[in-house]
């Protein structure tokens, strides 16, 4: 008989009239994830959603589903008929194959088919009764049980089960709408873009190159990062802006302690149009309030001012020992603290200025024309489609 995963989600069940659509995103989500490593039937009933494997890995299937933002938690179910003997019966088969001699148990009992003739509770003592009085050494604790054996009666069948794995949360990727982030090659902006994904945002990426200064080892990290991410939101798209002559112009032509936050303006430029060229309606960064000269109150505003969109932090309140666990957990890390350096570590100030003012940036722009070299960047840039890659040992976030 084919496995079957019952998978439980927790916001989408509180979004009301809107949440039929919340359900059918992650139906839609779970699909594409699936045909990467099974053929699967994936449907939903009141309330679940269930993925029955035809063929393939078990052990695949469970960890790309951990994987899929919206699912809370999933089970691997014996199916049983609306009958108490059969339901007795189902839960003894499992209950064979996975105590252990002095094991303490319980049965819970979850009756979503209120038709159901027989109430939780006493669902729940006749199977203990019938399961203890066929294994033995097999003792009930009520209270702290070190198995649990879960009966859920819902509108078609029962189900029995004794394992429940801990989803990665969150909502659907797509129902938030589309963002572009600015993906650097190190620690925090593959974190920002897994907790917007988290949150139900459809992302693409913008990179900025700036050859020879940073090598095409540096381009190659980041795609690598950006193909690991696509596990987590599907198949991706990257944008890779060559930045070297603006970034050059930049440092020619203003003071190099205004430096970066010139080129991070014209980031922020470069950023707004590839987001309106590809339907995006913001912008999301890896910046931390006060982890860098460029990132405290002042010079966020004073970057943030040239973009025209909205610009989002998930980090923002996270300090560097957060963003690192995340950061293993998600499998980014390895591949982030690669030594090869991204554009913003070229031409840095020792003592960039940390107290910007919006006018003296404007003023400092309007003594050289970048548009040209604006241009340059967007109408050079690569774009790139880019698939899941795997990453051992990635856990999500705990």
């Amino acid at each position: 008989m084919a496995e079957l995963i019952l998978i439980r989600y927790g916001e989408l069940a509180l979004k009301g009239k809107n949440r039929s659509y919340f359900e059918e995103r992650l139906l839609k989500n779970i699909r594409a994830n699936m045909k990467k490593a099974s053929r699967c039937r994936v449907y939903r009933t009141r309330g679940r959603l269930f993925v029955e494997i035809m063929e393939g890995d078990l052990e695949e299937v469970i960890s790309r589903l951990k994987d899929t933002f919206g699912i809370s938690s999933l089970s691997t179910v014996v199916r049983a008929q609306l009958d108490m003997g059969d339901i007795k019966e189902k839960a003894l088969a499992l209950m064979e194959k996975v105590h252990r001699p002095g094991e303490t148990f319980k049965v819970e009992t979850k009756r979503a088919n209120k038709a159901f003739p027989l109430k939780s509770p006493e669902v729940s003592r006749e199977v203990a009764a019938y399961v203890l009085s066929r294994l033995e050494d097999l003792p009930v604790d009520v209270h702290s049980p070190q198995k649990r054996l879960h009966v859920e009666i819902r509108e078609a069948e029962a189900y029995v089960f004794t394992e429940a794995w801990r989803g990665a949360g969150g909502l659907p990727v797509g129902v938030s709408g589309k963002g572009l982030l600015l993906l650097s090659g190190g620690i925090d902006s593959p974190v920002a873009a897994y907790l917007a994904l988290k949150r139900g945002v459809a992302l693409e990426a913008l990179h900025f190159h700036s050859f020879p200064f940073t090598s095409d080892r540096a381009r190659e990290k980041v795609l690598d990062l950006w193909a690991l991410l696509a596990r987590y939101g599907g198949d991706m798209t990257l944008h890779v802006a060559p930045f070297t002559n603006l970034q050059k112009a930049i440092y020619q032509h203003c003071p190099s302690d205004w430096g970066v936050i010139v080129m991070r303006r014209m980031m922020m430029r470069i950023a707004a149009e590839t987001a309106l060229r590809r339907g995006a309606k913001a912008l999301f960064t890896g910046e931390n309030l006060g982890q860098v000269a460029s990132q405290t109150m002042e010079s966020m505003a004073v970057t943030e001012d040239a973009a025209g969109l909205p610009v989002f932090r998930p980090l923002l309140c996270y300090d560097k020992n957060e963003i690192i666990h995340i950061a293993k957990n998600i499998g980014t890390y390895p591949i982030s603290i690669r030594p090869y350096e991204d554009c913003c570590t070229v031409f840095v100030d020792p003592h960039p200025v940390t107290r910007p003012q919006k006018d003296r940036a404007r003023a400092l722009e309007e003594n050289f024309d970048f548009t040209p070299l604006l241009h340059e960047c967007l109408e050079n840039m690569e774009t790139v489609s880019i698939s899941e890659k795997a990453s051992p040992g990635k856990k999500g976030i705990s």
